[in-house]
């Protein structure tokens, strides 16, 4: 039955942020139960969010999901990225692996108006997931190469919890912070004098530091043996200089997410 939760949650990795793109690959997520060794997920999801993080404008997307995982430890995916789990045991998961950063568009919001495009860019990193008792799992990433000049790091960490409700109910929690280096902060919610010229902020420098805390909530409901539905709920609260930048409009937001995936 964990299959239920692990698949949905697969699909849905992007659940954990107002800004669903930003965070698609925050962390690795095994697509398939511990005694499964091959196999994937396919499905779609439907977002409702914001136009950036920091937006008080909501933006509503379908995207498609795709993840596969292989017998000799390697995956690629939509959730998780490209990368190689070097561990065998059920309760740890550790590697490396290339995901994306999709960046932001200019033009997705007025309020971004001067200020430029931010390019999708290929980020390398690495990851580490224990889970030290049955339905609770400690997830860490580090991901590298985001931004306009591919200098900006972020470190995500978060706490993982799930349990079999009914039959065919599964429920989920997690908490999970992301702290970012000072280009990834000056990319995202800094504005350098040349943008400023272009638009109507004032100049602003942010410092390294964490990004903004989440809070997430879901349940999955098994339709067959292969076939899953989940609903998400993402509270997520901007931190620090991210918070104090003058792009931001709203400080939280909730995210709300509908996938149905299927696991081959």
């Amino acid at each position: 039955m964990t299959s239920i939760f692990r698949t949905s949650i697969a699909l849905a990795g992007l659940v954990c942020s107002t800004g669903a793109l930003a965070q698609l690959s925050d962390f690795y997520r095994p697509v398939l139960p511990p005694n499964v060794s091959e196999g994937g997920i396919a499905g779609l999801a439907v977002i409702a969010g914001r136009a950036y993080q920091g937006a008080d404008e909501s933006r509503t997307r379908v995207l498609p999901g795709l993840d596969y995982q292989w017998a000799n430890g390697f995956f690629a995916g939509v959730g998780n990225g490209v990368g190689y789990n070097a561990s065998r045991r059920p309760d740890m998961a550790y590697g490396a692996r290339l995901t994306v950063d999709f960046g932001r568009d200019e033009q997705r919001s007025a309020a971004l108006r001067g200020l430029g495009d931010i390019g999708t860019r290929p980020e390398v990193g690495v990851f580490f997931n224990l889970s030290p008792m049955q339905g609770l799992t400690l997830a860490s990433s580090l991901r590298a190469g985001s931004g306009k000049d591919r200098d900006g790091v972020v470190v995500d960490l978060g706490l993982q919890w799930s349990t079999q409700w009914r039959p065919q109910w599964r429920l989920g929690a997690s908490v999970a912070t992301t702290w970012a280096n000072q280009a990834y902060q000056q990319d995202y919610f800094g504005v350098t004098p040349g943008q400023s010229l272009n638009s109507v902020y004032a100049a602003y420098r942010p410092d390294a530091g964490l990004r903004d805390v989440r809070v997430s909530a879901s349940a999955a409901y098994r339709l067959t043996p292969d076939w899953q539905v989940i609903a998400s709920l993402t509270r997520t609260e901007l931190q620090g200089d991210a918070r104090r930048s003058p792009l931001v409009q709203q400080e939280g937001a909730t995210t709300g997410v509908l996938v149905v995936g299927y696991r081959f």
